[in-house]
């Protein structure tokens, strides 16, 4: 299907934590949610609005500690604009295409130690995402079925890439309808709820210490930020090893280092002093994969990214690392995490590697703040496409349910995605049972949300046209 952008619009809603949490070197207590309308033209005169959404969260796209935060929600902003008008600027085209030559234009005629590549990849990927959310409600599909039959003409991206089959060969037989739930355990986050000082303990039903997630979610998998100092780092680990240990749970663990380490010695260090003890030895022995221990460009760039292969313990997952396409083909880490703010057809050229790869590569699905609806339930819809088993989830943790939102948005997500929320006092939250999220609902026609809710945010936003 061919078409063109013809309308495009932003919409900000400011979102409050109900309580702060930290990764890297970052402490968040608040973040505007962006959204990206795209209105489209078919060849035939057909034409569909398409809704995409993402939290402007800063320092993380470009770790740049001298420049505020408000700046780095400013250049995300600048960055989606940017890349609306690029998609604006074309004729009519199929949505790879499209995606295709704004991506090229934006983030792969850069130099690839240029520090700004994921945030302008996370202009491209908002606008793409919308273009697709539209591309699916004007032919009246899910996004699954818009993949099996080729809806948005997709190209390989690597010499043999596909071995001449067609995509969604590359597919699961059919698209996940439940997701278990990974839950990240920031730096600042309780263990214990008798830990919890009377005056910082919240009253809103809702579990804050991470004994209390296990007992009330019921999740099997875990995701333990790391970053903060060898001894901070240990004893953070041997801790949540020793409860782990005490609630007697079947529970599994990746790390997540965020770009902290300066090189892998530290990492090292870090493993081994936590295996001299039992709490740590046992804590260790749960963990599947570590995510990004090195700043970007020493992953890819430079000669430790040969050191990885000096790396005995547990697999090594690109994140911030991977910048552009040729990241993942150019490291030598065994997966890469899937985000929708890095771009759903950057996801789909890695699943060409990783099929190539005969096992010997991974994808993970990671987003520590998805929030409701657009975002949170998009990059579910990819997650579960691609056959991901469980994912990284945590904004429904951070953040109060779905608070952020009109009232009429929440009332219509309710009414669509009942398997996905359940209802509150002061609105909605994500609901979890036995530590998964069920997403069948979203694999109806469009990309991940039901037409009312896109009917019902059109609606009610604080939309400005752009160009």
């Amino acid at each position: 299907m061919q078409f063109r952008v013809v309308a495009t619009a932003f919409a900000e809603l400011p979102c409050r934590t109900r309580m702060p949490f930290r990764f890297g070197a970052v402490t968040v207590d608040s973040a505007p949610l962006l959204h990206a309308m795209l209105r489209i033209e078919t060849v035939d005169g057909r034409s569909a609005v398409g809704i995409a959404s993402d939290l402007l969260v800063p320092k993380w796209f470009r770790k740049d500690t001298d420049r505020a935060p408000e700046h780095d929600q400013q250049a995300l902003v600048a960055s989606a604009e940017a890349a609306a008008q690029e998609f604006r600027a074309h004729g009519f085209l199929p949505a790879f295409a499209h995606w295709q030559r704004v991506h090229e234009q934006r983030v792969e005629s850069q130099p690839p130690r240029a520090g700004d590549l994921l945030e302008r990849g996370f202009g491209v990927a908002l606008c793409e995402r919308a273009a697709i959310d539209a591309v699916c409600r004007v032919a009246d599909k899910s996004f699954w079925s818009a993949l099996q039959c080729d809806l948005f003409q997709q190209q390989p991206q690597f010499e043999g890439g596909r071995h001449g089959r067609a995509f969604a060969e590359l597919l699961p037989d059919q698209p996940l309808r439940r997701i278990l739930v990974r839950h990240t355990v920031g730096m600042l986050d309780p263990l214990r709820a008798r830990d919890i000082p009377a005056a910082e303990r919240l009253d809103d039903g809702m579990p804050q210490a991470l004994d209390e997630v296990l007992g009330r979610h019921g999740v099997h998998w875990l995701k333990v930020k790391i970053g903060a100092g060898r001894d901070q780092d240990r004893a953070r680990l041997l801790a949540i090893g020793a409860l782990l240990d005490e609630l007697a749970v079947d529970v599994q663990v990746t790390l997540d280092g965020n770009e902290q380490f300066a090189d892998y010695a530290q990492l090292r260090e870090l493993w081994r002093a936590a295996a001299d003890d039992p709490a740590g030895r046992s804590l260790l022995q749960r963990v599947r994969w570590v995510e990004q221990p090195l700043p970007r460009a020493a992953t890819i760039h430079s000669t430790e990214s040969a050191h990885v292969l000096n790396w005995p313990f547990c697999p090594l997952v690109l994140d911030e690392g991977d910048t552009q396409l040729r990241s993942l083909r150019s490291s030598n880490y065994d997966g890469v995490s899937v985000k929708n703010c890095k771009g759903v057809f950057r996801a789909f050229a890695n699943r060409e590697l990783v099929h190539a790869s005969n096992g010997a590569r991974f994808q993970t699905s990671e987003d520590l703040t998805n929030l409701p609806v657009v975002a949170l339930q998009q990059d579910l819809t990819t997650a579960a496409v691609l056959g991901l088993t469980h994912s990284e989830r945590n904004g429904h943790h951070y953040f109060p349910g779905l608070d952020h939102l009109p009232a009429e948005v929440t009332a219509a997500a309710l009414d669509a995605h009942a398997d996905l929320y359940e209802p509150t006092a002061t609105g909605a939250r994500l609901r979890i049972d036995g530590g998964a999220i069920a997403c069948g609902s979203l694999l109806g026609p469009g990309y991940g949300c039901d037409q009312q809710v896109v009917q019902a945010l059109q609606r009610t936003l604080p939309w400005r046209a752009i160009g």
